[in-house]
């Protein structure tokens, strides 16, 4: 009984043992599964590996994002003629830029000039006829007016007329001439500087062509010297070139347009004054005759 007792024991408590293992394995399963997610703890030091890749693209970005602005900068343009040109390129600059500002000059210069002429005459129309004598009416006029200036040399010219050697030219033949050399003063005055426009015209287009040869010039000079003809020898020279032209064609243009602009209102100006020194020719020789028929 003692060993039936104690075989039956050892069963049990084998029996015993089975079922606690049984039962304590879902238990460790579970005490297990959290420890899976601990590959991803591995997997993350791949986003230094991407910041790592990405950092060179930005870095070689940078170069050409800082090379930009140098690309639309020209280096064949007119700083490089101011920089960079022999003698002959920039006289050649120098004097065309004196043209230029002498053909502005001028034109400002003749415009205001006819502007103050064509004030004249219409304060002139409106004045001095109304007056009753022929110096009141000049003295209506202001000083520096021309119109006063032909009205006072057509006064001198009748009251001088006895003389000499005047009397041998006839009082109409007199005040006529009198009259024109003061109308053709005023005219000389209007037309000075027109001749500048002209030349500047005429010439400013040879000069800059004169720019345009050198530059080839020198052109074909940087070809022979490198035994290549290279871009960058000859990109140079030739836009040089090309802008000696231009600015040619730029001061020509201006002073042909002003000459023939001032020229046309020139003509319109002294045509007002030759028809006032026309009707003052013939009021000054009425005046006369009818003092020699009141003396008679």
């Amino acid at each position: 009984m003692n060993k039936l007792f104690t075989l039956a024991g050892v069963s049990r408590l084998a029996a015993a043992a089975a079922v606690a293992v049984t039962m304590s394995a879902p238990v460790f399963a579970q005490s297990t599964t959290p420890a899976e997610p601990a590959p991803a703890a591995t997997e993350a030091p791949a986003a230094p590996a991407a910041d790592t890749a990405a950092a060179p693209a930005a870095e070689a970005a940078a170069p050409a994002a800082e090379a930009a602005p140098e690309a639309t900068t020209n280096p064949y343009g007119l700083k490089a003629i101011i920089d960079h040109g022999d003698l002959v390129a920039k006289s050649t600059l120098v004097l065309m830029l004196i043209m230029s500002a002498g053909t502005w000059y001028i034109f400002v210069t003749k415009l205001i000039e006819q502007s103050k002429l064509m004030s004249q005459a219409t304060f002139a129309e409106k004045n001095f006829w109304t007056a009753s004598s022929v110096t009141e009416g000049a003295s209506r006029l202001k000083e520096n007016s021309a119109f006063r200036g032909v009205v006072e040399d057509g006064l001198r010219a009748t009251e001088h007329h006895d003389g000499a050697l005047t009397d041998h030219i006839d009082l109409h033949e007199w005040v006529t001439m009198s009259l024109q050399r003061s109308v053709d003063a005023v005219n000389a005055r209007l037309q000075g500087g027109l001749s500048f426009l002209a030349s500047v015209g005429s010439t400013s287009p040879f000069i800059g062509l004169f720019g345009t040869v050198w530059g080839i010039l020198n052109a074909l000079v940087a070809i022979g010297l490198s035994g290549q003809a290279s871009i960058d020898k000859v990109a140079g020279p030739v836009g040089e070139a090309l802008i000696m032209t231009a600015i040619g064609l730029a001061v020509a243009v201006p002073a042909v347009l002003a000459y023939n602009w001032l020229t046309r209102r020139n003509k319109l100006v002294m045509d007002r004054l030759r028809n006032f020194s026309a009707d003052l020719h013939a009021l000054l020789i009425a005046g006369q005759k009818a003092k020699s028929g009141r003396s008679a």
